[in-house]
């Protein structure tokens, strides 16, 4: 009997090939590890320079220049009690009065004639709102800050021509003019000069056409979302109905301003340019993204809920609006902000109703003129005027911060509703 050697046991799985293509997996691993993490850096850099270039550009539209001027009320003859400078009529008794007149003889006698040319025309209604707020001051003599012209704002800033520029580097040193920041740019409305306009009535038209938009969007999207979920036939006029609806969430948006155009304002012709005529063309735009995203959400809510509701005597409305309503309306609301957010920075649709006016006031409700902040925006960067390239930058930085605060309540709202199951 001869001994013969244990042939030694071969794993298949160990072999040169094997291990080979095991290293290419890994490689290949850490490529795509490598390019998912270059993508992130690449869209976090991107998204610092671009928020970095519009804080840069945006904070000097949140200033502007300004001459200080002082005034004695008390030599210049001007009267007034804290009753009659708080009636309605206070500005243009203080106009009757010669209020300009006198803020164009403190300005020459303060800066020169050169320098006063260089006020600002509409500078005393600056004044006199500050008498208005603090009739104390027209028994006395006080110095006010008063917005200069364009061409002196723009040679304070090196542009401009050598003389304005020249002018302005002389009233510095006199301690004269400075650049300050303009608590006004967020109370005032549009005006011609880069140095009067503010952002106030496109804010407020704003808010008046996104209430709108959600008033009628949401609930009109949430019961088409819960009636094709829950209560529509599956026949033919149902896919129509829902292709249509998927179809209506890729249209372009100057289509739905077409359809406010023709319709709304054919309606309501006296409504033009109204955050009444705006909010319902968005809301017509806003509509099928609550509505996909609702049935998407319906959809995601287990069927044993529906099941066990059943089970314990609920009828078929309670189980939908007491059960499934419930857990569906936090994917719902995610839909919502992004329908909403689409809505707030649109200006096609809103161009073709007519909201691109020149608003000198705020709107006082749903069916005064307005305009929206995007179309304030729009507006001022096609002035030519360089004074308002700060001022869009600085719009902007109000439009995004808006944008994060509408979000920021709709997704507090999301996760309060939120539940598990």
């Amino acid at each position: 009997m001869t001994d013969t050697a244990t042939p030694e046991l071969v794993h298949p799985t160990r072999t040169p090939e094997f291990a080979k293509r095991i290293e290419q997996r890994y490689r290949s691993e850490r490529r795509f590890r490598a390019l998912g993490l270059s993508a992130i850096v690449f869209s976090v850099a991107v998204l610092i320079f671009l928020l970095g270039n519009m804080l840069m550009n945006g904070i000097g539209g949140f200033q502007r220049a300004e001459l200080a001027v002082p005034i004695d009320f008390a030599e210049a003859g001007l009267t007034g009690d804290a009753q009659s400078l708080s009636s309605p009529g206070a500005l243009q008794s203080l106009e009757t009065q010669g209020l300009r007149a006198v803020v164009e003889f403190y300005a020459e006698r303060e800066l020169g004639e050169a320098g006063a040319a260089e006020i600002s025309d509409e500078a005393w209604r600056d004044v006199a709102s500050d008498l208005i707020g603090n009739p104390a001051l027209i028994r006395g003599s006080h110095t006010f800050d008063l917005p200069a012209s364009s061409d002196l704002a723009s040679g304070l800033s090196g542009e401009g021509s050598a003389e304005m520029q020249a002018l302005a580097q002389q009233l510095v040193s006199d301690g004269k003019l400075s650049k300050n920041w303009d608590a006004g740019f967020m109370t005032r409305s549009d005006a011609t000069s880069p140095q009067q306009v503010g952002i106030w009535g496109a804010l407020k038209g704003s808010i008046l056409t996104m209430t709108i938009t959600l008033l009628l969007a949401f609930p009109i999207g949430v019961l088409a979302a819960l009636y094709l979920e829950e209560y529509a036939p599956k026949n033919r006029w149902t896919d129509i109905i829902e292709v249509s609806i998927n179809n209506l969430a890729a249209v372009p948006s100057i289509i739905f301003g077409l359809l406010g155009l023709a319709v709304f304002l054919t309606l309501f012709p006296n409504l033009r340019s109204a955050p009444l005529i705006g909010g319902m063309t968005l809301a017509l735009m806003t509509m099928p993204v609550i509505v996909i995203s609702g049935r998407n959400a319906i959809k995601a809510v287990p069927p044993s809920i529906r099941d066990g509701a059943l089970a314990i005597g609920a009828s078929p409305v309670q189980v939908v609006f007491h059960h499934v309503l419930p857990l569906a309306l936090p994917g719902m609301l995610t839909g919502t902000i992004i329908g909403m957010a689409r809505a707030l920075g649109e200006t096609a649709p809103l161009l073709m109703i007519g909201m691109r006016a020149f608003v000198a006031t705020p709107p006082d409700g749903f069916t005064s003129p307005a305009t929206v902040l995007p179309v304030q925006i729009f507006l001022w960067s096609d002035e030519i005027d360089r004074g308002f390239v700060e001022r869009t930058s600085a719009a902007i930085i109000v439009l995004l911060l808006f944008l994060l605060l509408m979000n920021g309540l709709a997704i507090y709202l999301r996760n309060k509703f939120e539940k598990t199951w």
